[in-house]
């Protein structure tokens, strides 16, 4: 499964995937709505940053990224997981338009 970014539909990328035999699924436009990931990438982004904290190394912010992924609430997961049903009716309303997910 691929998105829409430019490297994906790249001409080099799409010979790739050609050449070497490799289906892409077909998806509707808006379905990361669908990928419950994007929610804890924003949830561990405002956890990272919180309160406005900068990192002066590169080692200080995998640190952070680290402790923030160990750290991601089970409540957060069971949260995502349990509205996919609701995500699926909805794109599926909005026939593969956005959602408010």
């Amino acid at each position: 499964m691929k998105d829409n970014a430019a490297v994906h539909n790249a001409h080099l990328t799409k010979e790739f995937f050609q050449e070497n035999n490799i289906t892409l699924l077909d998806h509707p436009s808006c379905y990361l709505d669908l990928n419950p990931i994007e929610n804890i990438w924003g949830w561990m982004a405002r956890e990272v940053y919180k309160n406005g904290h900068q990192f002066q190394t590169v080692d200080a912010i995998r640190e952070a990224i680290f402790n923030t992924w160990s750290n991601v609430p089970t409540s957060l997961l069971e949260t995502l997981a349990s509205s996919m049903p609701k995500r699926l009716f909805e794109v599926i309303n909005k026939n593969g338009g956005a959602t408010h997910y």
